[in-house]
């Protein structure tokens, strides 16, 4: 009997082992490509190259390194409990007046157009009512948090076609909601960076695409004082190598929102800036970048390469780079006043507002 009981317990050892160590991870890594995408090989190949264990191996850490956005469920649960999307389906962009606009003799406000991020393929506004919220107040700033097409509804085109119509929107409207339409700042974080100066440096390039008259995209191009990237991408083949090394590249939507590797240089900050003319770049505003060191999702390279091609195209720019924040926080310490970076980042924030407002800190 002990002897039978002793090799239950050797077979089941390695039997377990084997479940964790690789039972586990294919299941996981396997069903992400099954739900998200297969790798772009033909017939059989794309199910060699899913099976590869490297691959595997990696995309399992990724699914796992998920978890951890449990932390931020005291946040889910706020904006969720604020913000009633029920009665606002209808409505494009959310806009936020900071506390002095209740004044009748308050001045025009600037306005700050957030745009959130998310890989190209998820978010909405609603998720950023809190950092909008405070936001305003931190900046005594208006500030407007758009939908835009995210993929498969769009693609990074339609994207940036629906920014541009919320900036034309400002133009058009501001005046209602006494904000001051020829001071816009934008800030966006992640592929929201990414959307955010791609759609000026587009706007410079006056692209037919956008289906906005030329003189009114210069009308917005001269409304825009800065950008501030947070956690951005900014050369897409850049960050499709950083994925490859995750191996999330298939199942990652970016390359299906550029409408593949084929268009990574067209939607490409870095290879716009490169080609642009001497009388374009003057036109370029000031871009400010902040990045966490601890970013694994986006790495800090992203914002060093920018600032390195801005600074040498003498275009004004700023970098922040922020020890121990990683992608995650960047954004989630925006929106409540406990969290750990709130205030370095509101420091950073208001600096650069004021700088490119022309006003003192």
């Amino acid at each position: 009997m002990e002897a039978l009981i002793v090799l239950k317990s050797y077979i089941s050892l390695p039997v377990v082992a084997g479940a964790l160590l690789v039972g586990f991870p294919y299941c996981v890594s396997l069903t992400a490509q099954w739900l998200y995408g297969w790798p772009n090989k033909p017939g059989y190949k794309k199910y060699i190259e899913a099976l590869k264990p490297r691959r595997i191996y990696r995309m399992t850490r990724v699914v796992l390194e998920m978890f951890k956005y449990l932390q931020y469920s005291k946040l889910f649960f706020q904006w969720k409990l604020w913000y009633n999307n029920d009665q606002t389906n209808f409505v494009k962009l959310d806009f936020y007046l900071p506390p002095s606009t209740g004044h009748s003799d308050a001045n025009p406000t600037p306005v700050v157009v957030f745009v959130y991020g998310g890989a190209w393929g998820s978010g909405d506004r609603s998720m950023y009512c809190l950092l909008a919220l405070q936001m305003a107040k931190e900046l005594n700033a208006s500030v407007i948090c758009p939908d835009y097409s995210i993929y498969p509804k769009g693609n990074t085109l339609s994207m940036i076609q629906d920014i541009s119509d919320s900036l034309l929107w400002v133009r058009q409207n501001g005046h209602a909601f006494k904000v001051d339409q020829d001071n816009i700042i934008l800030i966006g974080h992640s592929a929201g960076a990414h959307l955010c100066v791609l759609t000026t440096l587009f706007l410079i390039n006056t692209v037919e695409e956008l289906f906005i008259e030329t003189s009114r995209q210069r009308e917005l191009v001269a409304a825009i004082k800065g950008i501030i990237g947070l956690s951005g991408v900014y050369n897409i083949m850049d960050h499709y190598e950083h994925e490859k090394t995750r191996g999330v590249e298939y199942v990652s939507t970016m390359h299906k929102a550029m409408d593949g590797l084929n268009n990574f240089a067209y939607y490409s900050p870095t290879s716009i800036l490169k080609k642009m003319k001497e009388d374009q770049l003057k036109q370029v505003p000031p871009v400010a970048l902040l990045h966490g060191t601890n970013d694994i999702v986006v790495p800090v390279e992203s914002s060093l390469k920018l600032s390195e091609l801005l600074a040498s195209l003498s275009v004004k720019m700023s970098l922040y780079l922020i020890p121990k924040l990683n992608h995650t926080d960047m954004v989630t310490d925006l929106m409540a006043a406990d969290r750990h970076f709130y205030n370095i980042l509101y420091d950073f924030l208001k600096q650069e507002f004021c700088t490119f407002l022309n006003k003192l800190y």
